[in-house]
C-alpha cells in the first residue's frame, strides 16, 4: 500500500517533496496498516501523489511542497487555500487571525478547522476573540515541507474542532537549499527572509529569520509589522528521526475593522477607509516542540510534544456607537495562556482470520493555562472592565483505530475515541466561576472498494464535536448585566457525519475525487457581532457536494479545478427563519501553473466565493466575489531567480467578508440603530517583487 516510485518529469526543476512512503505507516495523519517487516524508505517525486491506496475518504490527501511554492498568496493563512473548497479571507486587515470558510460553514477564525503546524494544535480554545481563535501569522511558506488534509469527523485520530477538516502543515528537516530573499511591493510590502539547514553533528540545523512590513491600500495604514523567527535540529527522517523546534514570532498591526455598507453609499466613508482609526493589535508566538518517530518489524510509534506561550491583546469596534454614544463601542480582548500538549501514536500489525490488518492506539494531551479579559476602551485606553476570567482548560483524547484488508480490493477502517474535559472557570465575579467535568465518544468507520481500473469508492460514518468555550460552561449572569441571568452553554458539541465518494486516476495525467457528503450539528456556533466573538445556537444540518481535479496536461502545464456547494440549514423550526448566516453556498477555483518554458515560470488562480445569507431569513444576502491572482517569474541562474505576484489582477471591487447586525454611526441619532450589511474589502490590485538566491 506504498505510493509508487515516480520518475521526476523534466518540468519540475524547483525543489519537491521527498518523503518515506513509510509515513503512510508512520505519520499520526496517516494512519494507514503496518507492514510485518521494516518498510524501507522509497523516494516520491512527483508534483502531487497519487492517493489511491492510501487515502480513507474522498476528502483526504496531501499537497506538495511544489504545488504550493506554485501558488500566489497575500498572506500566510491563504496557504491553507491548497486545500479543495476552502476560502481563507480576512475582516481586519493584517495581524488578525484569518476567517475560513469550508463545507457550508462560516468557521470564524478556525472553529471547526482543526490546524497543526508540526503537531502543535494552532486553534486556541476559550479564546478572548472566540472560539477555536487560529492565528497562521508564525508560518513561513518557504518551511512547508507538505500540507495534508482531511474532511469530515471520520478519522479516530483527529479530537476537537476537526468535524469540518482538518489543516496539518508539515515542515522540513532539512532545505535542499539555502534561501536568501527579498521582496518589495505597493502599499508598504517588504520583507526579507533567510533560512537554511547546514549539516550540524548527525543532522542539520535548520535556520529561519523573516522580518515583514505591509501597510495594505487603507486609508490609515496596517502599519502591520513582524518578526519570525525558526531553529530545528533533526536528525532521521518522518520514519525514523527526531526533531527539536524552537519558534518566535512577534507581530503589531492597526486594522481597518468591517465597515457599515451605508456610510459609503452615502459617501461618509471610502471603502478603505475606518470608523474607528485605533482599532489594531499585538501578538506574540513562543513555541518549544519535539518529534520522535520510530518504524520497525514490530510497528511505528509517533510521539510530539510542545509548549506554547501566546500572548494578544486585541482592539475593535464593530457596532461604533450603539452601546455607548459617548465613548463609543471599542473593546479591548486581552488574552494571556501557556499551553502544553502530548500526541503519541503506537502502530502494530495485528494480523485476523488471516487478513492484513494493523492497530492504532493513541494518546491526546493538552493543558491550556488563560488568562482573558474584556474592557471597554476608547482610543485603546481602557475604561472599564466587563469581564476578567482565570481559565484552566484540561482535556485527554484517547482513541484506537484498526485497519484491515478484508479482501484484495476491500478494507475497513474502523475506530473509536473518547475524550475528557475539564473546564475550570475562575471570574472576577463569582456567579460566573465554578468547575465542569464532560467526556465524549466518538466512534468511526471507513469502508473502501477498489481500486478497479484505477478508481477506488468510499463509505464513511463517524461522530465528532468541538468544545464550547469554557467561560460558556460555568456563567450564570450577563457579565454586562450582573442582574441579568445568563443561559450556560455544553462544553463539548456533538456532529455526526455520513459520505460517500470516488477517487479516479483512469484518465492519464488526471487525479478527480467526487463527494457527497451530510454533516450535522447539535449546536451551530455564530458570529455576534456586538461582542465580536462566537456563541452557542441552534442545531444544524449541512448536505454538500465537492468535485475535485488535478491535471498534468502538459510536461509545462498544470491545472487544479476545484468546485464545492453546500446547503446549510437549522434544523428546528424558528419564525426568523432556518438559514445559517455566513453559512457559504458555492466555492470554485482554478489554478494554473506553467514550467519548462526556458528560464520562465507563472501561475494563475481563479477564486470564486459565493454568496451567503446574512440573516436568518435570507432577505439578506451577501454579493459573489471573484479574484485573479498571478505570478511570473524568471531565473536567472541555477541558483537566482526573481518574481513577479499579482493581487487581484482585475481589480475587483468585492468584499472579502460580509456581516450583517445593527449599528450607530456618531451622526445618527441617539438611540438609534440600523442593521445594515457591514463588510470589508478586498484589497486592491497590487504588486510585489521577490530576487531569491539559493546557496
Amino acid at each position: 500500500m506504498n505510493p509508487t516510485s515516480k520518475k521526476r518529469p523534466a518540468c519540475h526543476r524547483r525543489p519537491l517533496l521527498y518523503f518515506a512512503a513509510s509515513l503512510v505507516v508512520a505519520a499520526p495523519t496517516h494512519q494507514a496498516a503496518a507492514q510485518d517487516k521494516t518498510l524501507e524508505s522509497v523516494t516520491v517525486e512527483s508534483s502531487r501523489t497519487s492517493q489511491l491506496g492510501v487515502a480513507e475518504s474522498a476528502n483526504a490527501g496531501l499537497v506538495t511542497q511544489q504545488q504550493l511554492e506554485a501558488r500566489t498568496v497575500y498572506r500566510p493563512g491563504e496557504t491553507l487555500e491548497a486545500v479543495p473548497g476552502l476560502i481563507v479571507s480576512q475582516h481586519s486587515g493584517e495581524g488578525k487571525a484569518n476567517q475560513f470558510y469550508l463545507r457550508g460553514f462560516n468557521l470564524d477564525h478556525g472553529t471547526d478547522l482543526r490546524t497543526t503546524v508540526d503537531g502543535m494544535l494552532v486553534n486556541q480554545r476559550s479564546h478572548a476573540h472566540g472560539q477555536g481563535w487560529t492565528d497562521l501569522n508564525f508560518m513561513i511558506p518557504e518551511l512547508v515541507n507538505r500540507l495534508d488534509y482531511r474532511k469530515g469527523p471520520y478519522y479516530a485520530a483527529e479530537g476537537d474542532f476537526a468535524s469540518a477538516g482538518t489543516a496539518s502543515v508539515v515542515y522540513a528537516n532539512k532545505l535542499d537549499k539555502g534561501i536568501a530573499s527579498v521582496g518589495f511591493g505597493q502599499n508598504g510590502y517588504r520583507r526579507a527572509l533567510l533560512a537554511d539547514s547546514p549539516a550540524f553533528g548527525s543532522g542539520n540545523l535548520l535556520y529561519a529569520l523573516e522580518l515583514f512590513h505591509n501597510d495594505g491600500p487603507y486609508v490609515r495604514p496596517d502599519d502591520y509589522k513582524k518578526v519570525n523567527g525558526v531553529l530545528r535540529y533533526g536528525e532521521g527522517n518522518e520514519a525514523n528521526g527526531f526533531n527539536v523546534t524552537a519558534m518566535a514570532y512577534r507581530g503589531k498591526w492597526n486594522a481597518t475593522d468591517q465597515i457599515p455598507k451605508r456610510a459609503v453609499d452615502a459617501g461618509l466613508l471610502g471603502r478603505f477607509d475606518a470608523v474607528d482609526p485605533t482599532d489594531g493589535g499585538i501578538a506574540h508566538r513562543y513555541s518549544l516542540s519535539g518529534a520522535w518517530h520510530q518504524t520497525s518489524a514490530t510497528g511505528s510509534t509517533n510521539i510530539n510534544a510542545y509548549v506554547i506561550h501566546n500572548k494578544l491583546d486585541l482592539y475593535s469596534d464593530f457596532t461604533y456607537f450603539l452601546n455607548d454614544p459617548v465613548n463609543g463601542d471599542q473593546f479591548n480582548q486581552a488574552d494571556r495562556r501557556t499551553t502544553a500538549g502530548l500526541n503519541a501514536s503506537h502502530t502494530l500489525p495485528t494480523p485476523m482470520f488471516g487478513k492484513e490488518s494493523a492497530t492504532t492506539v493513541g494518546l491526546q494531551l493538552q493543558n491550556d493555562n488563560i488568562f482573558n479579559g474584556l474592557f471597554s476602551t476608547v482610543a485603546r485606553q481602557r475604561l472599564s472592565t466587563t469581564r476578567e476570567d482565570h481559565i484552566a482548560e484540561s482535556s485527554a483524547g484517547v482513541y484506537l483505530e484498526n485497519t484491515t484488508k478484508w479482501a484484495d480490493k476491500f478494507k475497513t477502517v474502523a475506530g473509536v475515541r473518547q475524550d475528557f474535559y475539564r473546564f475550570n472557570v475562575n471570574s472576577d465575579n463569582p456567579a460566573n466561576s465554578g468547575k465542569v467535568n464532560e467526556s465524549i465518544a466518538s466512534p468511526k468507520l471507513s469502508m473502501i472498494f477498489g481500486p478497479w481500473a484505477k478508481t477506488e469508492y468510499y463509505f464513511n460514518a463517524g461522530k465528532g464535536f468541538h468544545s464550547n468555550d469554557a467561560r460558556g460552561t460555568t456563567i450564570t449572569v450577563d457579565p454586562k448585566d450582573p442582574a441579568t441571568a445568563a443561559d450556560r452553554v455544553p462544553g463539548l458539541v456533538r456532529s455526526k457525519g455520513v459520505e460517500v465518494g470516488a477517487r479516479t486516476e483512469i484518465v492519464p495525467g488526471l487525479q478527480s475525487s467526487f463527494s457527497l457528503y451530510r454533516l450535522d450539528f447539535d449546536s451551530e456556533l455564530i458570529f455576534a457581532g456586538d461582542a465580536g466573538s462566537t456563541q452557542a445556537s441552534r442545531p444544524s444540518r449541512r448536505v454538500g457536494v465537492e468535485f475535485n481535479n488535478y491535471y498534468k496536461a502538459t510536461k509545462w502545464l498544470t491545472v487544479d479545478a476545484d468546485l464545492a456547494f453546500a446547503r446549510a440549514r437549522f434544523k428546528d423550526d424558528d419564525l426568523v427563519g432556518n438559514r445559517i448566516p455566513g453559512a457559504v453556498e458555492g466555492v470554485a477555483s482554478i489554478a494554473l501553473a506553467v514550467d519548462n518554458v526556458g528560464p520562465y515560470f507563472g501561475a494563475l488562480q481563479l477564486r470564486y466565493f459565493g454568496p451567503r445569507p446574512l440573516i436568518e431569513d435570507n432577505s439578506v444576502r451577501s454579493n459573489s466575489s471573484t479574484t485573479l491572482n498571478g505570478r511570473i517569474g524568471y531565473r536567472i541562474s541555477p541558483k537566482m531567480r526573481i518574481e513577479l505576484e499579482g493581487f487581484n489582477l482585475a481589480n475587483r471591487q468585492v468584499s472579502a467578508i460580509d456581516y450583517y447586525y445593527p449599528s450607530r454611526l456618531a451622526s445618527e441619532p441617539a438611540g438609534s440603530s440600523t442593521a445594515d450589511i457591514h463588510f470589508h474589502p478586498i484589497e486592491s490590485r497590487s504588486f510585489r517583487i521577490t530576487l531569491v538566491s539559493n546557496f
